[in-house]
């Protein structure tokens, strides 16, 4: 089960919206869908998402910027939809288009997926999804966490996340 909610900075501090990403595809989709939620353009909005206690990723656009991603456990990401999404993106992974279509449920597993001992038997070195984190560690740095405070969430991530932006409350208040 997911969770995903738009954060947009305002004037008046921060404005949360959950949000359905059915019809992203791709970073850019995910980056639009962003901008599209923020009242000026020159906004800095974070996207949160969650896969139960799994991983997270935070993507940060601000205005026309290329955005920016973190993910919190690349390998648990990496087998699911959103999530393959991302990190294929941060690994260059781009010759597989079509990847999302290849994953039949968005809760991070797949319709016959093989046992683990027989995945890593067939693993190809060139295609590993490093385990931990990956990404822009220094993605909030500028609002105030750092990247070994980032590295060191586990349980409840996002919320110790939207604490620190000084959006706690309202971060709760969409989930």
């Amino acid at each position: 089960m997911y969770f995903a909610a738009l954060l947009a900075r305002t004037e008046d501090g921060w404005e949360a919206s959950d949000t359905e990403l059915d019809n992203v595809e791709t970073l850019a989709d995910l980056a639009d869908l962003a901008r599209q939620s923020a009242a000026d353009e020159m906004e800095t909005v974070i996207v949160f998402i969650e896969q139960e206690d799994a991983w997270f990723a935070l993507v940060r656009v601000d205005g026309e910027d290329d955005p920016r991603v973190f993910v919190s456990n690349a390998a648990a990401a990496a087998r699911s939809s959103y999530g393959e999404m991302l990190t294929s993106e941060l690994l260059g992974d781009n010759e597989r288009p079509d990847a999302l279509d290849d994953l039949v449920d968005l809760d991070g597993t797949e319709d016959g997926e093989p046992e683990a001992e027989a995945r890593d038997e067939d693993t190809d070195e060139d295609s590993v999804v490093p385990s931990g984190p990956l990404g822009d560690g220094q993605i909030l740095a500028d609002l105030g966490l750092t990247e070994r405070q980032l590295l060191a969430l586990e349980e409840d991530a996002l919320g110790e996340i939207a604490e620190v932006l000084g959006a706690g409350e309202i971060l709760e208040a969409v989930r």
